[in-house]
């Protein structure tokens, strides 16, 4: 016994990286967009799908808040974890304008971009073996931060021919006795899917049924084209407000990407308890950010509008060319700024002389041959699409998928 103990000592002491951070999968949707980084500074022309960041600049108004706010000594201190009291205030009265959430100020939590609101999120309301449901295809993050809070994500598969709708009848397919969360997102990363009133509505009522807990992820809420709108579960179902968070945040809307502010807005004691997590973690998010959130959310949402316009243009024209490639079909994008074609019709042939196999090597091909990179599906759960984001400008747009044209065009 003691031999046994100590070599279950020594194992422990020579492992270099827990087993917990080591089944962490890389971002794939990072990795591709550092992949065509790398090859342009090597002087390769190359066309990149891959990051979901808007590609305009920062609106100047919220720029020069936040140089104002480098000026004030108080942006060069500690504040308070929560956030802000003026951007909580700011927050609540957003999301009561864009979807009719009602909150107070106690309610919202801001955090280092909306990817730390997910994870806080199921760190804080799931146990070990807490089974949350994914509807799938699903963005990279969400099952890894389900798994590193000790829950288990349960992929919900949605089909292409639905244009890819998550339904009750699938989600009830998938619930078991262990599953406490539905992970509800629409618009959707990645398929660009926004869920109809009616979808909403049902799908709220059966988590009701339930006793489910609901994590709203809306980060994409003012991104929706062709007269549809982003409903939000929680506001579309009073009666999940106790017991459902929703995330959000100024990346996409305002393209502040780099800026990292986010929150979650949900129940008093979770909020709390993920504050106090967050207060160990990574304490308040950057003052100057903050400010510069503050500047973007009592700005309106004229420059909003400005992009929104363009991204739908380019989605009409991604749509159309993609549908026009040898092998590809693609369903149309209503929200976000993703397409996510189906490259079936390309697997188990051969492209440049190459065998295809999978969405992956489609996706290999296209970066070596093409200089075009794009994500495959199975990053997102989903073999088989690949996935391209059109926030790129108009002549790059064009420009890379005529090269996947003419890549697809050599098809065998």
């Amino acid at each position: 016994m003691a031999a046994q103990n100590e070599t279950g000592r020594a194992g422990a002491a020579g492992r270099r990286v827990s087993a917990r951070v080591a089944a962490v999968s890389p971002s794939a949707t990072l990795a591709v967009d550092a992949k065509a980084k790398q090859l342009r500074a090597q002087g390769h022309d190359v066309i990149g799908f891959g990051a979901g960041e808007p590609d305009f600049p920062t609106p100047e108004p919220i720029v020069a808040a936040a140089a104002e706010a480098c000026r004030i000594p108080s942006s060069h201190h500690y504040s308070a974890t929560g956030g802000l009291p003026e951007l909580r205030e700011a927050i609540v009265g957003a999301a009561k304008l864009a979807s009719g959430l009602d909150a107070a100020p106690s309610q919202v939590l801001v955090t280092n971009g909306a990817k730390q609101a997910v994870y806080q999120s199921f760190a804080t309301i799931l146990d070990p073996g807490d089974e949350v449901l994914v509807p799938a295809p699903y963005w990279t993050t969400y099952p890894e931060a389900i798994a590193l809070a000790g829950g288990v994500p349960v992929a919900v598969p949605c089909d292409e021919a639905s244009g890819f709708h998550v339904t009750v009848e699938a989600l009830e397919a998938a619930r078991t006795p262990r599953t406490k969360v539905l992970l509800f997102v629409s618009p959707n990363n990645p398929t660009g899917a926004v869920s109809r009133y009616d979808e909403v509505a049902a799908i709220g009522a059966w988590a009701v049924e339930h006793g489910l807990w609901v994590v709203a992820d809306e980060i994409y809420e003012h991104l929706v084209y062709g007269g549809r709108t982003a409903d939000s579960l929680p506001v579309v179902t009073p009666g999940l407000l106790e017991r459902a968070v929703v995330v959000n945040g100024v990346a996409k809307t305002y393209a502040m990407t780099g800026w990292r502010v986010g929150w979650m807005i949900g129940p008093l004691d979770v909020i709390e308890a993920a504050t106090n997590l967050q207060s160990h973690a990574t304490s308040n998010v950057a003052n100057v950010s903050q400010h510069a959130a503050l500047a973007a959310l009592e700005g309106g949402l004229g420059a909003v509008a400005a992009m929104r316009d363009v991204f739908d243009r380019r989605r009409v024209t991604m749509h159309r060319m993609l549908n026009e490639c040898a092998g590809v079909t693609c369903a149309e994008p209503e929200g976000a700024f993703y397409a996510f074609p189906s490259v079936a019709g390309l697997i188990g042939r051969r492209l440049a002389g190459r065998p295809v196999t999978s969405s992956l090597d489609v996706a290999e091909v296209a970066v070596d041959e093409a200089r075009v990179a794009v994500v495959p599906g199975e990053a997102f759960g989903a073999p088989g699409f690949l996935r391209l984001s059109y926030a790129l400008g108009d002549d790059d747009l064009v420009d890379g998928i005529t090269r996947l044209s003419k890549l697809f065009a050599t098809l065998e």
